[in-house]
């Protein structure tokens, strides 16, 4: 496999979940093209993403996404260096889709296949340059300089990750229950709002006082960095069913705001204790665009004299510019896999293989 040029193009492809992606990355980071389809719609009579109809849509889209970025790039798969897809975790029949088409796209055109895990797609995106140039890191221009502590937050996943390089992760502490996303969901549920839940939670909560009801902080102070938010969600069931009005259920949405935000930045400050060395306090996942939890992890890292870097909200939810970056920093390290390469619908992060000094693995000839 020749040295990846910086000029080189890699496309991404996702399809874990419920949205639909693709994008191209030209090797230096810069973005040509992106595409994403949200399936909202079909799902949100459920209440959920079903998944079924998730990949059925994936399988619909996909390859009409992929010819709309290639257009938009102004190029064609003859023109592409390496094909990267989200192979895990997720839904299994979505991720089967897009790993298949990726696949295709590399076999067709001879060229390097990359199966991403969707929570390193997270972790690298702060190096995409550009999100934090104030970062130093001479192996990838203006990228964020490893280590750093990543919160990783979504509806499948909480994580305190200290990522220590390309394929090298330390998960600190994770959820001992729900996710902090779930929570949100099934918190907003209960006050009778839409699918999903989180924005529309923030919203109402804008308009409440937090501090009207007493609820709790599960582990908060306790030592390491493990997440608990089932007893939190459960308070909120028991007061509403006692009954609230309108400003009721907004006092209520604050306060369970309040003590997720809370909660997240103790737990971020005591990952940060077990990671001295890091360079930033990142945060990633969709329940990062929420306005009031990145206030109170920049308080966390600013007390630890470290900045904080969110991915601009587009790249902290689902994406598919966070696989291709992720595949350009795999492919840079000399990491590619075989096309026989199967779909993980669990694929922890600790079982990422690692590059060793002087050695490129897996690499399928191009």
């Amino acid at each position: 496999m020749r040295e990846l040029r910086d000029e080189d193009l890699v496309l991404g492809l996702e399809s874990s979940c419920d949205e639909t992606a693709a994008a191209i990355l030209r090797a230096d980071g810069t973005i040509l093209a992106e595409a994403v389809l949200s399936q909202l719609a079909e799902h949100t009579p459920y209440g959920g993403v079903v998944p079924e109809i998730a990949a059925r849509s994936h399988l619909a889209h996909l390859p009409a996404l992929v010819r709309r970025v290639l257009d938009q790039a102004g190029t064609t798969p003859a023109g592409l260096a390496a094909v990267a897809a989200t192979a895990g975790p997720g839904l299994i029949g979505g991720l089967i889709v897009g790993a298949t088409l990726g696949k295709g796209i590399a076999i067709a055109q001879g060229l390097p296949y990359l199966a991403i895990n969707h929570l390193e797609g997270h972790a690298l995106t702060p190096r995409l340059p550009g999100v934090h140039p104030g970062g130093v890191a001479p192996e990838a221009r203006g990228a964020l300089a490893f280590p750093y502590l990543l919160l990783l937050l979504s509806g499948g996943h909480c994580q305190c990750v200290l990522v220590e390089g390309v394929g090298r992760h330390r998960r600190l502490g994770t959820t001992l229950d729900d996710a902090v996303g779930e929570a949100f969901d099934k918190s907003a549920k209960l006050l009778g709002l839409p699918w999903p839940g989180g924005p529309h939670l923030e919203r109402l909560a804008g308009a409440g006082d937090a501090k009207r009801f007493s609820l709790p902080r599960p582990l908060y102070g306790r030592e390491g960095c493990d997440f608990s938010f089932s007893g939190l969600k459960t308070a909120v069931a028991n007061i509403v069913a006692k009954g609230l009005d309108d400003q009721g259920r907004a006092d209520l949405a604050a306060g369970f705001q309040a003590a997720v935000s809370a909660t997240l930045a103790n737990r971020a400050a005591h990952a940060l204790a077990m990671a001295p060395g890091a360079t930033a306090l990142v945060v990633s996942g969709g329940v990062a665009a929420n306005q009031g939890i990145r206030a109170a992890l920049a308080e966390v890292a600013a007390k630890a004299g470290l900045p904080l870097v969110a991915p601009p909200i587009r790249l902290c939810t689902d994406n598919a510019v966070m696989i291709a970056w992720a595949g350009i920093e795999r492919l840079r390290a000399g990491l590619t896999e075989p096309l026989d390469h199967a779909p993980r619908p669990r694929w922890p992060l600790a079982e990422l293989a690692a590059p060793e000094p002087g050695i490129c693995r897996h690499v399928h000839p191009a």
